[in-house]
């Protein structure tokens, strides 16, 4: 009896292991399987904004254009590369990129797709005045950011990103180094790496 009673016990634990290790496999699978779509899902969404923003930037290195952005209409946006011709593998780097400053509202998530609201807000940020030690970390940004600055010229993009890391360095207590990285993940000017200009 008991070694009967002992062998149904161990057949029961053989047939519980066999179907807890293949209900496993299957969930994990289906994580597996859920995560690859939605990143999938992510990266035809980011290819579509890609093929839009490249063919329907409205981005103008002019000085004009700079002073136009605090008379755009509420939810205007500024779109597309200044220079060169935007790359789908860099602009992926860089959205990823920017995504460990999300919490940070004043950080556009998007390089090649700001709210005109913002870029007024940021412009007005350029003439904020530095601390000697606050602007030890600006200069140092300055210096070792890929564009030697917030971007390859003086237009609208480096007001807005030179405004942007002031406002980071006073009330985000942001490093050179911290700056320097946003600086090059918020590369606007187009090429596929940051080395191109």
């Amino acid at each position: 009896m008991n070694r009967n009673l002992l062998l149904v016990t161990a057949l029961i634990i053989v047939v519980g292991g066999v179907y807890f290790y293949i209900t496993n496999q299957f969930d994990k699978s289906l994580i597996s399987d859920t995560t690859h779509n939605e990143t999938g899902k992510v990266q035809t969404a980011l290819a579509a904004k890609f093929d839009y923003l490249s063919q329907n930037g409205n981005s103008s290195c002019s000085a004009s254009f700079k002073e136009s952005i605090p008379l755009l209409p509420v939810g205007a946006r500024l779109q597309g590369s200044c220079c060169s011709p935007m790359s789908l593998h860099r602009y992926t780097e860089q959205v990823e990129g920017l995504k460990k400053y999300s919490d940070i509202s004043e950080i556009p998530p998007d390089p090649y797709d700001i709210e005109a609201g913002l870029a007024e807000k940021l412009l007005g940020y350029y003439d904020m005045e530095l601390t000697p030690k606050e602007q030890m970390a600006y200069d140092y940004a300055m210096e070792n950011s890929h564009e030697k600055g917030p971007c390859c010229c003086k237009c609208w993009r480096w007001y807005v990103y030179g405004g942007l890391g002031k406002y980071l360095i006073k009330n985000y207590q942001f490093t050179g180094e911290q700056l320097t990285e946003v600086w090059n993940l918020s590369d606007g000017c187009g090429g596929d790496n940051e080395h191109t200009h």
